[in-house]
């Protein structure tokens, strides 16, 4: 029986591994500092001189972008002296946002190597490589101690991670009793099949869009009380309609924008999001919820 059960979590295990590999090639660029810094040099900026607000319209990579940042990342109250971990950081973007703005230390974790080699160089462009630290790794199997952390925040990531009560454990061992714990993720809100491919999966299969309901079980069954729970639809349906029209107004997109992450494939995945929002399938939502209250 011991060797059965030792079996199925090897299994269990390679299937993970396997899932982070593609969903690592789904986000995969191949020359993204090179892009970033060709989309800076067309506005007439050199990397050194980059700031935080240059580098936003590529490195905020979910829905609303600074502006969706600034709506979610201010409700988690963080103070300048706060250790941060940000879940799924992609290229930084969010971090540096948040140590720019308020002086907060922030550790991030992505699968993707790239984003997080990249994101680094971002954080040396704009002078703040001492306030952040990103590194490669898995949100299942955080590498970090227990309660190392003042609060935690992701953005835009649950919707690549199947075993949501996994996940929420691990944050929850490595955040202090009290800390604060955002959620700003792409959730379900019926029961009807997307239309794929979408800016975080190409296929179902590596897509794990939960119910809010989903979200608030495993927050709960892991030590978190939900304070606030916000459903962005609206504001996201008017973030693609201003997108449009700006890039309709310069006759394209501009020089950094999601179409540099997501290159060729940017007009369908956008398009097929849109769709799912308006066909009320998805919608983003925010949660924000409390260890131990």
């Amino acid at each position: 029986m011991k060797r059965g059960k030792v079996v199925i979590h090897k299994l269990e295990k390679l299937i993970v591994m396997n899932n982070d590999e593609k969903i690592s090639t789904h986000y995969r660029h191949g020359n993204l500092l090179t892009a970033i810094q060709a989309g800076l040099e067309k506005q007439g900026i050199r990397p050194e001189n980059a700031s935080v607000e240059d580098l936003g319209p590529v490195d905020e990579f979910h829905i609303g972008g600074r502006a969706a940042s600034i709506h979610f990342l201010d409700q988690l109250e963080i103070s300048p002296s706060q250790t941060m971990l940000d879940i799924g950081c992609g290229l930084g973007g969010s971090a540096r946002f948040a140590a720019k703005t308020y002086g907060a230390k922030i550790t991030g974790i992505d699968l993707t190597s790239e984003y997080v080699e990249v994101g680094q160089r971002l954080c040396d462009w704009v002078g703040l490589s001492q306030s952040i630290e990103l590194q490669q790794g898995s949100a299942l199997s955080l590498p970090f101690e227990d309660a190392s952390f003042d609060g935690a925040f992701m953005m835009h990531v649950g919707m690549n991670i199947e075993d949501k009560h996994v996940l929420i454990s691990e944050v929850s061992r490595v955040l202090k009793s009290g800390a604060k714990f955002g959620i700003y993720d792409i959730m379900k809100v019926n029961d009807e099949e997307l239309i794929y491919p979408v800016p975080w999966a190409t296929t179902p299969e590596t897509s794990w869009v939960a119910e809010p309901k989903d979200y608030r079980m495993a927050l709960e069954a892991n030590g978190f009380f939900v304070a606030e729970e916000n459903n962005r639809y609206d504001f996201a349906m008017d973030f693609f309609k201003k997108m449009k029209a700006a890039s309709g107004a310069i006759g394209g997109p501009p020089p950094l924008g999601l179409h540099v992450l997501m290159q060729q494939t940017t007009a369908e995945k956008i398009q097929n999001m849109v769709a799912n929002l308006a066909a009320g399938r998805i919608s983003p939502i925010e949660m924000i919820a409390i260890k131990d209250a």
